[in-house]
């Protein structure tokens, strides 16, 4: 078996390859037409986020027989594509779910605290400490879109707080367990102080939280999303946020990421968001631990064998 490597990928995955006796290719400086040129030769791609992998890419890698992205999410994979090319496509999400839920209980409770904005207060000789009174997390209601391996992992520290755990998942049955109580959508907009979402980007999900999914909420909310940008319409997170409906944010994702190409409305939402001490911001860091990046290889390279 040969595995084209087109990403960056952390060393320990070598060893891992070498254990199996798979022959392997490392170019994690290929771009676009390079990766599509060199997979005919291939049996197994492993990628990050470095390209659309569309019918374009994908038609002439006749030898192909497994994608392998080195993460959780699958939305640059034409996956209609590659099943109708027989092409068996799996993701590491197993690799940094646990780093996701620490990523999500840290900037929560930065942001129920007040840490980086008492932080910088402090740094400057400012030393308010009834200005920065806290909120406790302890007794929340908190629900999850996404009970999968990331949502799951989330449910499992949140209980650690004394928190309710309401999940919703569209793809499973019977996932209610000791850490969250299967609910709707609509349970979710009724009860919860707290929104994690934890979803894919689909043409469904795509800009699910709108201004009338915010104002279906009975109370005012925070709100999570690690997943991906696109899941959220920040111009209805800003004006929520003016109008009170969101008590808070936490945002490790945005629909444009490349913060240096705006467009003008993008701007003048990000220039808000990073204005605002109820706004906690991260550069798409979640799971992105030293752990997770050798777990990550760890986690496909056993897929693979389970599939051979």
């Amino acid at each position: 078996m040969k595995i084209l490597i087109a990403d960056s990928m952390h060393p320990s995955l070598f060893g891992m390859l070498d254990e199996q006796k798979w022959e392997y290719d490392y170019h994690p400086e290929y771009k676009r037409e390079d990766i599509k040129n060199a997979l005919p030769g291939y049996d197994v791609l492993m990628i990050r986020s470095k390209t659309f992998l569309d019918r374009e890419m994908l038609e002439n890698a006749q030898k192909l027989r497994f994608i392998a992205r080195a993460g959780a999410g699958l939305d640059l994979i034409d996956l209609e594509v590659a099943k109708a090319l027989n092409i068996e496509v799996f993701h590491a999400g197993a690799g940094n779910r646990d780093a996701v839920a620490e990523q999500a209980l840290g900037m929560l409770l930065a942001l129920f605290n007040n840490i980086l904005r008492a932080d910088r207060q402090v740094r400057d000789g400012i030393w308010d400490r009834e200005g920065n009174r806290g909120v406790e997390l302890m007794g929340k209601t908190v629900g999850l879109i996404g009970y999968g391996n990331n949502g799951s992992a989330t449910a499992k520290r949140l209980s650690g707080f004394g928190c309710k755990v309401l999940a919703y998942d569209k793809y499973r049955d019977n996932y209610g367990d000791a850490f969250a109580t299967e609910s709707s959508i609509e349970e979710i907009q009724q009860e919860a102080d707290v929104l994690s979402l934890h979803i894919p980007l689909t043409d469904i999900t795509r800009y699910l939280v709108n201004e009338e999914f915010i104002s279906a909420f009975a109370k005012p909310f925070y709100l999570m999303n690690l997943s991906r940008g696109e899941v959220v319409k920040l111009k209805a997170v800003t004006e929520a946020l003016e109008n009170g409906k969101i008590k808070g944010a936490c945002l490790d994702v945005l629909e444009n990421e490349k913060i240096g190409k705006l467009t003008p409305e993008q701007q003048e939402v990000f220039d808000y968001l990073r204005a605002s001490d109820r706004v906690v911001l991260t550069p798409h860091i979640a799971g992105w631990t030293h752990e997770s990046y050798v777990r990550i290889n760890e986690v496909l390279v056993e897929q693979i064998q389970n599939r051979l």
